[in-house]
């Protein structure tokens, strides 16, 4: 890991914390001390602490890429995208892996990308920039994760499968082998994709279906 300059965590929520743990895990190999080598980054008018967890809160207004990496740490994938497009275009993003998750030689990983604890990932899968694995995700053979890809924990994902881009799947969601989900796709926490999903929005149940807005 290169730590030439400071890492900043945009966000300060739960996941930017837990963010922060995995951080502390990676380092104890590098023996370096967390608050010399990360920070936390929230909008200006969100800026209200100056320490979260003993570690140094910026306001946005304050990054500078000369000075500082950036990972984003929140779960939305839609927020995430734009948290990255209001970032300099020069920002160098780092890329946070757990020294628990199980990883083949056979994965190509896009920059941004956060895998936690316990993700186990096989082999011939791409998975794009600023995606998010967060505990026990486990993503089978010849996948293909979209960018702003995102798992709540315990996330099954069979082999085969391919998921565009803002694609988010809640805690223990699970998807069937050989699957295709578009881009803007929200499957439900506990939900099984068991057929192709061609059209964004939120989808729920065993097997899982579109929730329909309610016109009253």
């Amino acid at each position: 890991m290169d730590f030439d300059k400071k890492i900043c965590i945009a966000g300060a929520g739960g996941f930017a914390r837990e963010v922060l743990c995995c951080l502390i895990d990676k380092l104890e190999s590098f023996n370096k001390k967390i608050e010399d080598v990360a920070c936390f980054m929230v909008p200006d008018d969100s800026f209200s602490e100056t320490k979260i967890l003993g570690v140094e809160v910026i306001p946005q207004s304050r990054f500078n890429p000369k000075y500082y990496n950036a990972v984003v740490a929140i779960g939305n994938p839609a927020t995430r995208k734009r948290v990255v497009k209001s970032l300099p275009r020069e920002t160098k993003y780092v890329t946070i892996i757990h020294p628990s998750a199980i990883i083949s030689k056979w994965v190509e990983i896009g920059t941004g990308t956060i895998i936690t604890a316990g993700t186990i990932i096989t082999c011939n899968i791409k998975i794009g920039n600023h995606t998010h694995l967060n505990l026990n995700t486990t993503i089978g053979h010849d996948c293909f994760l979209g960018d702003f890809f995102t798992t709540a924990p315990a996330v099954n994902v069979s082999g085969n499968c391919k998921f565009g881009e803002c694609v988010y799947l809640g805690t223990n969601a699970s998807v069937k082998e050989g699957i295709n989900v578009c881009n803007d796709v929200v499957i439900g926490m506990g939900s099984v994709v068991v057929k192709n999903i061609q059209e964004p929005g939120i989808y729920i149940g065993n097997p899982a279906r579109k929730l329909e807005k309610n016109k009253d």
